[in-house]
Protein backbone atom coordinates (compact mmCIF):
# COMPACT_ATOMS: atom_id res chain seq x y z
CA UNK A 1 0.00 0.00 0.00
CA UNK A 2 2.76 2.46 0.90
CA UNK A 3 4.39 1.95 -2.08
CA UNK A 4 1.50 2.06 -4.18
CA UNK A 5 0.88 5.42 -2.70
CA UNK A 6 4.32 6.50 -3.02
CA UNK A 7 4.04 5.73 -7.04
CA UNK A 8 0.75 7.67 -7.18
CA UNK A 9 1.81 10.56 -5.36
CA UNK A 10 2.94 13.57 -7.43
CA UNK A 11 4.62 15.08 -4.62
CA UNK A 12 7.34 11.86 -4.29
CA UNK A 13 8.13 13.06 -7.84
CA UNK A 14 8.28 16.41 -7.09
CA UNK A 15 10.55 15.47 -4.28
CA UNK A 16 13.13 13.00 -6.33
CA UNK A 17 13.05 15.25 -9.07
CA UNK A 18 13.94 18.01 -6.39
CA UNK A 19 17.00 15.91 -5.10
CA UNK A 20 17.95 14.66 -8.56
CA UNK A 21 18.36 18.55 -9.41
CA UNK A 22 20.53 19.58 -6.17
CA UNK A 23 23.05 16.51 -7.09
CA UNK A 24 23.37 18.26 -11.30
CA UNK A 25 23.79 21.10 -9.70
CA UNK A 26 26.37 19.84 -7.21
CA UNK A 27 27.99 18.06 -9.72
CA UNK A 28 28.45 21.10 -11.99
CA UNK A 29 29.66 23.18 -9.34
CA UNK A 30 32.49 20.63 -8.67
CA UNK A 31 31.40 20.08 -5.22
CA UNK A 32 31.08 16.21 -5.93
CA UNK A 33 33.52 14.56 -3.75
CA UNK A 34 36.58 13.53 -5.51
CA UNK A 35 39.22 10.65 -4.35
CA UNK A 36 42.66 11.23 -4.80
CA UNK A 37 45.42 9.14 -4.41
CA UNK A 38 48.42 10.10 -2.18
CA UNK A 39 50.75 11.24 -4.91
CA UNK A 40 48.30 12.52 -7.04
CA UNK A 41 47.67 14.51 -4.01
CA UNK A 42 51.28 15.69 -2.93
CA UNK A 43 51.16 16.43 -7.02
CA UNK A 44 49.21 19.43 -6.77
CA UNK A 45 50.23 20.05 -3.66
CA UNK A 46 53.84 20.51 -4.91
CA UNK A 47 52.19 22.87 -7.95
CA UNK A 48 49.89 24.71 -6.03
CA UNK A 49 53.38 25.98 -3.94
CA UNK A 50 55.30 26.25 -7.04
CA UNK A 51 52.05 28.46 -8.61
CA UNK A 52 52.24 30.81 -5.16
CA UNK A 53 56.17 31.30 -5.51
CA UNK A 54 56.04 32.25 -9.11
CA UNK A 55 53.26 34.65 -8.32
CA UNK A 56 55.70 35.81 -6.09
CA UNK A 57 58.03 36.49 -7.76
CA UNK A 58 55.76 38.31 -10.67
CA UNK A 59 55.20 40.72 -7.53
CA UNK A 60 58.84 41.38 -6.61
CA UNK A 61 59.61 42.01 -10.46
CA UNK A 62 57.04 44.41 -10.69
CA UNK A 63 58.25 46.54 -7.86
CA UNK A 64 62.16 46.00 -9.08
CA UNK A 65 60.33 47.40 -12.22
CA UNK A 66 58.79 50.50 -10.91
CA UNK A 67 61.16 50.94 -8.72
CA UNK A 68 63.20 51.27 -11.90
CA UNK A 69 61.29 53.36 -13.70
CA UNK A 70 61.48 55.82 -10.87
CA UNK A 71 65.50 56.01 -11.00
CA UNK A 72 65.43 56.52 -14.43
CA UNK A 73 63.17 59.42 -14.28
CA UNK A 74 65.26 61.05 -11.24
CA UNK A 75 67.98 60.38 -13.70
CA UNK A 76 66.54 62.46 -16.35
CA UNK A 77 65.33 65.10 -14.34
CA UNK A 78 69.14 65.25 -12.78
CA UNK A 79 70.21 65.30 -16.69
CA UNK A 80 67.94 67.90 -17.72
CA UNK A 81 68.69 70.09 -14.89
CA UNK A 82 72.53 70.05 -14.83
CA UNK A 83 72.82 68.94 -18.62
CA UNK A 84 75.07 72.76 -18.58
CA UNK A 85 76.99 72.45 -15.86
CA UNK A 86 79.98 72.40 -17.57
CA UNK A 87 79.09 75.28 -20.30
CA UNK A 88 78.13 77.14 -16.94
CA UNK A 89 81.25 76.47 -15.80
CA UNK A 90 83.37 77.82 -18.79
CA UNK A 91 81.28 80.55 -19.01
CA UNK A 92 82.37 81.81 -15.25
CA UNK A 93 85.63 81.96 -16.37
CA UNK A 94 84.60 84.66 -19.05
CA UNK A 95 82.55 86.33 -16.89
CA UNK A 96 85.40 87.34 -14.62
CA UNK A 97 88.17 88.48 -17.21
CA UNK A 98 85.28 90.78 -18.12
CA UNK A 99 84.37 91.78 -14.62
CA UNK A 100 88.33 92.53 -14.19
CA UNK A 101 88.69 94.31 -17.57
CA UNK A 102 85.83 96.84 -16.22
CA UNK A 103 87.37 97.21 -12.86
CA UNK A 104 90.31 98.25 -14.77
CA UNK A 105 89.03 100.78 -16.95
CA UNK A 106 87.18 102.06 -14.07
CA UNK A 107 89.49 102.18 -11.38
CA UNK A 108 92.84 102.62 -13.04
CA UNK A 109 92.15 104.63 -15.72
CA UNK A 110 93.21 102.78 -18.32
CA UNK A 111 93.63 104.66 -21.77
CA UNK A 112 90.55 103.25 -24.68
CA UNK A 113 93.19 101.02 -26.76
CA UNK A 114 93.80 98.69 -23.62
CA UNK A 115 90.50 98.37 -22.85
CA UNK A 116 89.28 97.46 -26.32
CA UNK A 117 92.20 94.82 -26.43
CA UNK A 118 91.01 93.22 -23.05
CA UNK A 119 87.10 93.28 -24.31
CA UNK A 120 88.67 91.38 -27.81
CA UNK A 121 90.44 89.04 -25.91
CA UNK A 122 87.62 88.21 -23.80
CA UNK A 123 85.22 88.19 -27.36
CA UNK A 124 88.49 85.35 -28.95
CA UNK A 125 88.17 83.31 -25.45
CA UNK A 126 83.99 83.31 -25.33
CA UNK A 127 84.06 82.38 -29.79
CA UNK A 128 86.60 79.40 -28.52
CA UNK A 129 84.20 78.05 -25.85
CA UNK A 130 81.37 78.38 -28.53
CA UNK A 131 83.28 76.03 -30.70
CA UNK A 132 84.08 73.87 -28.04
CA UNK A 133 80.40 73.01 -27.81
CA UNK A 134 80.05 73.09 -31.18
CA UNK A 135 78.50 76.65 -31.41
CA UNK A 136 79.50 78.28 -35.24
CA UNK A 137 78.14 81.00 -36.72
CA UNK A 138 76.15 80.95 -39.70
CA UNK A 139 77.97 82.30 -42.70
CA UNK A 140 75.65 85.04 -44.20
CA UNK A 141 77.26 87.82 -46.28
CA UNK A 142 77.46 88.27 -49.77
CA UNK A 143 74.99 84.65 -49.82
CA UNK A 144 71.65 83.97 -51.25
CA UNK A 145 69.10 84.35 -48.89
CA UNK A 146 67.93 81.35 -47.03
CA UNK A 147 64.94 80.81 -44.97
CA UNK A 148 66.24 77.98 -43.37
CA UNK A 149 69.53 80.54 -42.02
CA UNK A 150 68.53 84.08 -42.39
CA UNK A 151 65.38 85.98 -41.90
CA UNK A 152 64.85 89.32 -43.80
CA UNK A 153 64.43 92.75 -41.71
CA UNK A 154 65.15 95.03 -44.74
CA UNK A 155 65.63 95.06 -48.48
CA UNK A 156 67.43 97.22 -50.50
CA UNK A 157 67.79 97.92 -54.46
CA UNK A 158 70.86 97.02 -56.00
CA UNK A 159 71.47 96.46 -59.42
CA UNK A 160 75.23 94.95 -58.95
CA UNK A 161 73.89 91.66 -57.27
CA UNK A 162 71.72 89.02 -58.37
CA UNK A 163 67.96 89.10 -56.55
CA UNK A 164 67.84 87.82 -52.86
CA UNK A 165 71.64 88.39 -52.03
CA UNK A 166 72.60 89.27 -48.56
CA UNK A 167 73.62 92.51 -48.85
CA UNK A 168 74.29 93.46 -44.66
CA UNK A 169 74.24 90.91 -41.56
CA UNK A 170 72.38 93.26 -38.99
CA UNK A 171 72.64 90.52 -36.07
CA UNK A 172 74.88 87.54 -36.55
CA UNK A 173 72.90 83.48 -36.48
CA UNK A 174 74.37 80.71 -35.05
CA UNK A 175 74.11 76.51 -35.34
CA UNK A 176 74.47 73.89 -32.69
CA UNK A 177 76.09 71.11 -34.52
CA UNK A 178 73.80 70.72 -37.67
CA UNK A 179 70.29 72.78 -35.90
CA UNK A 180 69.72 76.71 -36.36
CA UNK A 181 69.28 77.77 -32.92
CA UNK A 182 69.06 81.52 -34.36
CA UNK A 183 68.40 82.53 -37.87
CA UNK A 184 71.00 85.52 -39.17
CA UNK A 185 69.37 88.72 -39.41
CA UNK A 186 69.95 90.27 -42.65
CA UNK A 187 69.28 93.10 -45.38
CA UNK A 188 68.80 91.44 -49.03
CA UNK A 189 69.09 92.88 -52.40
CA UNK A 190 66.02 93.51 -54.47
CA UNK A 191 66.00 94.08 -58.51
CA UNK A 192 64.49 97.55 -59.97
CA UNK A 193 64.85 101.03 -59.48
CA UNK A 194 64.67 103.08 -56.31
CA UNK A 195 61.56 105.28 -56.75
CA UNK A 196 62.73 109.18 -56.22
CA UNK A 197 60.17 111.45 -54.23
CA UNK A 198 58.22 112.97 -56.48
CA UNK A 199 59.69 111.46 -59.30
CA UNK A 200 57.88 109.59 -62.20
CA UNK A 201 57.70 105.83 -61.02
CA UNK A 202 59.79 103.35 -63.51
CA UNK A 203 59.00 102.41 -66.06
CA UNK A 204 57.27 99.12 -66.95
Amino acid sequence: MFAKDRHNNPEGKKDEKVAESGLEKNHKAGKEPVTLSRDEFEALQAQAEKAQENWDRCLRQQADVENLRKRLERDRQDFIKFANEELIFDLLNVLDDLERTVELAQHKHEDLSAFLKGVEMILAHLYELLKKYGVKPIDAQGKVFDPHFHEALMQAFDQTLPEHTVLEEMQKGYMLHDRVIRTAKVKVSKQGQEEKEGGEPPAA
